[in-house]
């Protein structure tokens, strides 16, 4: 017979539920921080730690510091402007209904964050309030897993799952001394998912009632949207910003999906080839000819269908909506030789950290055609502009075109000059 797992004691038989009726909390806490402990210095998760938990730490290691706190992204005008227009505003009279009483009592919080992790509200006693300030725990921060690490809203929007996270279950440190239960909300016209709702206190919520409590209140949630007309159609336009940034930015109407990283670039690639492309296509975009495991992205695209719902098609694999993306109307201003309108558009390179092929070709592009449009438009002003950029005040052909451009005369020529030779040296090239 094999030798069981001391470590396996008080594994639950629900996988979402943190711990079964009438086990000893304080045990279970010291169990889960020696396996916490063990994964951050040996990168082992034991097997006491639920899958739920043990695979999202994973994912939070690769960003986040367990020591670190969340940030703070919206506060003040901008955050009241985001939240009164976020399709939540709607339903928070009825979470403050249902989970009022939570939010009252002195050991609870109640929060909503929307489908990025930000947290829209949070509300209760004033001094559970000032302890959970300490973490950073406010609205306008974010808590999904990449920059919080797990926890019950950042989990719940993550696999899209009512989960509860207990206290060393955490991944931040700081956090460990609270335990949260949360459910994800999906409009019920389109799919899409559009945020958590979450209590957050001590151990107690620990139990089966407060993740029912909280799966109801999203469900009452969603039975209240679908009374209401839908705020924006599947067939409405959206808007995507990708240039300069490694997270792509879809719009919606008021709505804001920030997607990650490998989610950003297979959206901007099916932008791309709005004829759609097949799984063999995608994968040859994202990973070249690297072997991969067809079922690897077979997941990726399920996790941002939960983002997208109905947004995203497959065989071929394609957006549904019109879509206005930021790179397109760059790519516009190029081909009709509109330098200034270019120069405009362009606020960085397309997704400058990403290496997966098909980007790397479209940014090459975009890039190249840029400095080609400026280098041969000899536009002093045009040129001058782009060289005053992070991107180009390292571009030598394009101080060398601005030498050429200025006239004999001109107070800058020196100075241009200088930054040429200077350039010249750097990259070891003869003297002119």
């Amino acid at each position: 017979m094999a030798r069981k797992d001391p470590e396996s004691e008080g594994a639950v038989t629900n996988p979402w539920l943190a711990l079964e009726s009438g086990a000893d909390a304080a045990k279970r806490t010291s169990e889960v921080r020696r396996a916490h402990e063990r994964f951050l210095s040996a990168g082992v998760v034991p097997g006491s730690v639920r899958p739920v938990v043990a695979d999202s730490w994973r994912r939070s290691a690769r960003s986040v510091d367990p020591v670190t706190l969340p940030p703070l992204e919206l506060a003040d005008d901008e955050l009241e402007e985001y939240r009164r227009a976020h399709p939540l505003a709607e339903v928070l009279p009825l979470f403050r209904e249902l989970l009022g009483s939570i939010a009252d009592d002195g050991h609870h919080l109640l929060a909503v964050c929307d489908a990025d992790g930000q947290l829209l509200w949070v509300e209760g006693h004033r001094g559970v309030r000032l302890q959970a300030e300490r973490m950073n725990f406010v609205a306008g921060a974010r808590w999904d897993e990449s920059h919080a690490g797990t926890n019950a809203p950042g989990v719940a929007i993550a696999v899209d799952h009512p989960v509860q996270i207990f206290a060393t279950e955490h991944f931040s440190v700081p956090v460990q001394p609270w335990t949260c239960a949360a459910a994800p909300i999906h409009d019920p016209h389109t799919g899409l998912l559009l945020g958590a709702v979450d209590v957050t206190g001590g151990d107690h919520l620990a139990s089966p009632y407060s993740l029912g409590l909280v799966q109801a209140a999203a469900r009452a949630a969603e039975a209240h949207l679908a009374t209401l007309p839908a705020r924006a159609s599947a067939s409405a336009p959206a808007t995507l910003t990708a240039l300069g940034r490694d997270d792509v930015l879809l719009s919606m109407g008021p709505r804001r999906i920030r997607l990650g990283r490998r989610h950003s670039e297979i959206v901007v690639l099916l932008a791309c080839h709005p004829e759609g492309l097949t799984s063999d296509q995608l994968i040859t975009e994202l990973y070249g000819d690297r072997m991969l495991n067809p079922v690897t992205l077979r997941a990726e695209l399920s996790r941002l269908r939960h983002r997208l719902g109905p947004l995203l098609d497959s065989r071929p694999y394609r957006l549904r909506v019109p879509v206005r993306a930021d790179f397109q109307v760059l790519a516009g201003h190029l081909a009709t030789g509109a330098a200034e309108a270019a120069l405009r558009a362009y606020r960085g390179p397309l997704l400058p950290t990403s290496d997966a092929p098909g980007i790397v070709w479209e940014r090459r592009l975009l890039d190249d055609g840029l400095r080609d449009l400026l280098v041969t438009g000899r536009d002093p002003a045009a040129l001058e502009r782009w060289v005053r950029t992070p991107w180009g005040r390292d571009d030598l052909f394009a101080w060398q075109a601005l030498l050429a451009a200025l006239p004999p005369g001109s107070p800058s020529r020196a100075r241009v000059a200088c930054r040429v030779r200077d350039l010249d040296a750097e990259y070891g090239l003869p003297d002119a």
